[in-house]
């Protein structure tokens, strides 16, 4: 098992989800890096498994709270639900937001400011694992073409029907982009695409346009766009959050 601790973007995940006999995981909590470590352990010394695990870690001091309940499984499946907030949570959550590793703390605070000031539901994921769900995704999809017993994959467990997607990444938007052809529901993803900077996390992800604020008006935006809420939101929340409206794109500055 090899870990790394990531500062900022990075393609390693990326790099790492192409290796057909590794498994890369992004954990949020010691609690998920706990169980994804046993997971290896078991299938490699016990099972005599000819695969290896990447792991990135952030350096960044936050709560470690504890797992919820039955989680495990689809923990080591790539995916599973955090929390929802709002009346309009759960199945009928008005969007779905996923966040992998540290940036989760920043979906989870952009879940409940999408509440507490828009008065909209959500469910938050937390994404052990993007190629994990791709993986799986992928085989159950080939099993359905060639006529082989196929399941619906987790993906589809997960996050069936339409309702917009939101995800946010402290990597590079190909890695929750690997999963966009499993969903049928639009996807929006956010990542810090771009060259490499020295600042404060906070101010990076402001930057990079990744952070609860922009997670927000993504949420907005998609939602806007599917008129489920008022178009005049979307400004307005730009103005409450005074968010910086630059002309070029993070990724070219």
């Amino acid at each position: 098992t090899v870990m790394s601790s990531d500062l900022r973007a990075s393609a390693s995940l990326v790099m790492a989800a192409m290796v057909p006999n590794c498994r890369a995981w992004e954990p949020a909590f010691a609690g998920e890096l706990a169980v994804i470590l046993n997971h290896p352990m078991s299938r490699m010394l016990q099972e005599q498994r000819d695969e290896f695990d990447y792991a990135t870690l952030m350096n960044e001091s936050y709560p470690m709270p504890s797992l919820p309940e039955g989680c495990h499984d689809d923990l080591l499946r790539g995916m599973y639900r955090l929390k929802t907030t709002g009346e309009g949570s759960g199945q009928h959550a008005a969007v779905r937001l996923l966040g992998s590793g540290a940036i989760l703390n920043e979906v989870v605070a952009a879940s409940q400011l999408l509440h507490q000031d828009w008065g909209i539901g959500s469910e938050v994921f937390s994404v052990t694992s993007y190629s994990e769900l791709a993986r799986e995704a992928q085989q159950c999809s080939r099993a359905a073409r060639l006529g082989l017993h196929a399941s619906p994959s987790h993906l589809q467990r997960m996050l069936p029907g339409s309702r917009p997607v939101v995800a946010a990444s402290d990597q590079v938007r190909a890695w929750p982009q690997s999963i966009a052809e499993f969903i049928t529901a639009r996807l929006v993803t956010l990542g810090t695409d771009g060259f490499g900077r020295s600042d404060t996390r906070a101010q990076l992800r402001r930057f990079f346009e990744v952070d609860r604020h922009s997670v927000v008006l993504a949420a907005l935006q998609v939602l806007a766009e599917r008129g489920e809420v008022a178009p005049e939101v979307l400004p307005q929340a730009r103005a409450r959050y005074a968010v910086d409206q630059h002309d070029e794109p993070p990724w070219q500055r």
